[in-house]
């Protein structure tokens, strides 16, 4: 029996289709901007999200901290969430990277508002780093894939540019948010000065991610990706699997945001289980009760053909995509009940 592995929505593998894509794609040289279908890809997906331009990159680390190091110089002071990836997870890159200071909000799963943004901008002292940056995560990761909202995003759009701020997106699971939302893609592309986009989790592709923004930024941005060895050659084949996932997987997200509250359905029915986190999107972040150690329950699942993660303390991680179906469910739901039992 192969594993259903809910570790991530990275460990998708391409679909049939997607790998016809990838094999009849047009190619280039992407560091002399010649390869058709980057090109193709970054025109395209500029266009869906509401923005001038776009780079293809290896990671979403890597367009993060393009971003964060093209509006946030030396000396000045990023705001985020205390929880979020770029604080978290990319290795200290704001500090190493942009050599910018870091102020954390403890927000409402992953999500902050404009009142605590406003409340954290540093005021004109000379002793004080001057803010610079404010960077957002939708939807977000540690916060159990939560969601903004349309209208808490234009109060922190507003906010920016009255306080003349930079305002950056990672966007790693933005498809995912506009489907939960109901929010219309190209929205988004107005409200913020440059968007990460991940094309290797839901949407199924197997590398890369979008950095967007007007057309200055991304010439910028360019220049960055470089000094940072993420220039390709011939990417046109992950570009063609990237353009594949935007154009099909999309709305199949629903899929995925379902089964994850089915799941939490089922844990709910566990005596082994002191909380669920409503999931609003893809991530189900679940907390085990005291007198159950997180690496026995990931044993057991492992030992069944079921692969998942530990977050911290009694924290457990479940992630949908694509290669879980509903079928799934059934063995999921065994396996679950004969850990409490």
């Amino acid at each position: 029996m192969r594993a259903i592995d809910l570790r991530s929505d990275t460990v998708t593998r391409p679909s049939e289709g997607m790998l016809d894509a990838m094999m009849s794609a047009d190619v280039d040289d992407d560091v002399f901007e010649s390869d058709p279908s980057v090109n193709r890809l970054q025109e395209m997906a500029a266009s869906f999200f509401g923005k001038e331009a776009a780079l293809f990159c290896p990671s979403g680390t890597m367009t993060n901290q393009i971003a964060i190091q093209l509006q946030a110089a030396p000396m000045t002071e990023v705001i985020t969430e205390e929880s979020s990836h770029v604080y978290n997870y990319e290795v200290g890159g704001i500090s190493f990277n942009a050599r910018a200071s870091v102020k954390l909000i403890n927000g409402d799963t992953g999500r902050i508002s404009a009142y605590q943004i406003d409340q954290a901008i540093n005021p004109v002292d000379i002793h004080k780093a001057r803010t610079s940056l404010v960077c957002l995560e939708n939807s977000a990761n540690r916060g159990g894939g939560a969601c903004y909202h349309l209208g808490e995003l234009e109060r922190i759009h507003k906010l920016c540019r009255d306080r003349n701020l930079k305002l950056h997106l990672d966007g790693a699971r933005l498809c995912n948010a506009a489907i939960a939302t109901r929010t219309e893609l190209k929205k988004y592309g107005p409200l913020f000065d440059t968007i990460s986009i991940c094309l290797s989790k839901g949407l199924g592709a197997p590398v890369g991610s979008l950095l967007l923004g007007n057309q200055k930024t991304i010439y910028e941005a360019r220049r960055v990706r470089k000094v940072f060895g993420g220039g390709m050659r011939q990417a046109g084949f992950l570009a063609a699997a990237a353009q594949y996932a935007l154009e099909n997987n999309i709305e199949r997200l629903r899929d995925d945001h379902d089964l994850a509250k089915k799941m939490a359905e089922l844990l709910l029915e566990c005596d082994y289980i002191e909380s669920v986190i409503e999931p609003e999107t893809n991530i189900l972040i679940f907390g085990l009760k005291s007198k159950y150690k997180p690496e026995q329950f990931l044993n057991h699942l492992k030992e069944n053909n079921i692969l998942a993660v530990g977050i911290e303390g009694q924290a457990i991680r479940f992630v949908t995509h694509l290669d879980v179906s509903p079928n799934d469910l059934n063995h999921i739901e065994k396996i679950l009940k004969s850990f409490s039992s």
